[in-house]
């Protein structure tokens, strides 16, 4: 038997699931200032897999990239759930940029 797809399909799902509460924290704690963060990782990510010639750990990097990539967009919508009230907004975080303040 072959396990492969499946070891792939559970670290996907592993490194989308903690990358949620990544986005809770990071926002909470850093305001939507940090979504260079994820851009950098992504980038990293990506090129890391371009140079490893091993298929398993060259789809987990890609998985990662994309997942970073991806919660760029998710630390923006964040603003937006924590404006409507569905998560807590940490009171001791300077909003200093127009990005800090929600989109109507």
């Amino acid at each position: 038997m072959h396990f492969t797809g499946l070891l792939l399909g559970i670290c996907t799902f592993l490194i989308i699931g903690i990358f949620h509460p990544i986005v809770i924290k990071c926002y909470y704690w850093f305001g939507t200032r940090c979504w260079w963060w994820f851009l950098l990782l992504g980038i990293a990510a990506s090129i890391a897999s371009l140079f490893v010639s091993a298929i398993f750990p060259q789809t987990l990097l890609g998985v990662l990239a994309f997942s970073s990539f991806w919660t760029i967009k998710e630390i923006f919508e964040q603003r937006d759930r924590v404006a409507r009230g569905w998560f807590p907004d940490n009171p001791n975080r300077k909003k200093t940029s127009e990005a800090e303040k929600p989109q109507a």
